[in-house]
């Protein structure tokens, strides 16, 4: 392995993670020809056959998997140690990239970046919205944010936001038509506004509490979002009733527009946390929105 440029091993990852020659000299945007003879040079220096070629695809072999289970992680760890020593000057730089629910983002983790992100110029921050648990190591995120229940036990969790509630709602037309539910049962003789939650790939169990008791119910009707400001505007519009954030739904409830239902059976969940790796810490930018993200 002397003399091996360490850029290669990403070029490797690359053709490994794409089965592909063609689309991983695309994503590196280099010729394939040079991609193709590097990975052969890769395998002449090693003596071992990294990757088993077909006319469809290509693969791994053991050692080409062992490789780079072994030197992507310490490649990465060289990265973002560079990347640190870089932004120790006045003006701290570098790129942080989040996964989070949309509810995160409007309610807590915007509000609270802006006047960072005017601060700190040269921070860039890529915010990917959607409700799926997302291998944050795997798929390359420096952090995720999701609620407390749900962060995984090997993480670094830091509390943003405070604890809240689900809610049901209707608009006052759609309860002057169809009546109003007195028991969480009672919400399968209505037309409800569903969620969809990708990881699980099924509809959302609406969970509800009363005294220590719990119970789940799965309503239907005639929509389904994973977006919860879509559902409230289906509500407002006598789609049926919705089951969202509380605070999302203030002033639409203070308008009239939406009327709360089964109120006294509306549960608290633990508010959102950031995750992330502990090496993840180390960079001045990414302390910096921890710093403003942090829940006082």
């Amino acid at each position: 392995m002397a003399g091996t440029d360490l850029n290669h091993l990403r070029w490797l990852q690359a053709v490994a993670e794409e089965r592909s020659f063609t689309k991983a000299a695309a994503r590196l945007g280099i010729a394939q020809s040079t991609l193709s003879q590097t990975i052969k040079q890769l395998e002449a220096r090693m003596g071992v056959r990294l990757l088993t070629r077909t006319t469809r695809s290509v693969s791994t072999t053991e050692a080409g998997e062992r490789l780079l289970q072994m030197s992507i992680p310490r490649i990465a760890e060289i990265e973002e140690e560079i990347s640190a020593l870089a932004a120790t000057g006045d003006r701290p730089a570098g790129s942080i990239r989040l996964t989070l629910s949309d509810h995160a983002l409007e309610s807590v983790v915007w509000p609270k970046l802006k006047p960072v992100l005017s601060a700190y110029p040269d921070i860039q921050v890529e915010l990917i919205l959607d409700s799926t648990f997302r291998n944050i190591v795997e798929e390359k995120f420096d952090a995720g944010v999701r609620l407390g229940e749900s962060v995984e036990k090997d993480m670094i969790a830091v509390r943003i936001g405070p604890d809240w509630r689900l809610v049901a709602v209707a608009s006052p037309d759609y309860l002057a038509r169809h009546g109003t539910p007195e028991h969480p049962r009672d919400l399968v003789r209505h037309r409800c506004i569903n969620m969809r939650h990708e990881s699980a790939g099924g509809l959302y169990a609406w969970e509800f509490e009363e005294n220590g008791k719990e119970l789940r119910v799965r309503v239907s009707g005639q929509l389904v979002f994973n977006n919860s400001y879509a559902m409230i505007d289906a509500a407002v519009s006598g789609y049926g009733i919705a089951y969202v954030p509380e605070d999302i739904v203030e002033r639409q409830i203070a308008a009239g527009e939406l009327a709360l239902v089964l109120d006294k059976w509306s549960p608290s969940f633990d508010g959102y946390f950031l995750y992330y790796p502990s090496r993840r810490q180390n960079r001045p930018a990414f302390r910096i929105i921890i710093d403003a993200l942090r829940r006082h």
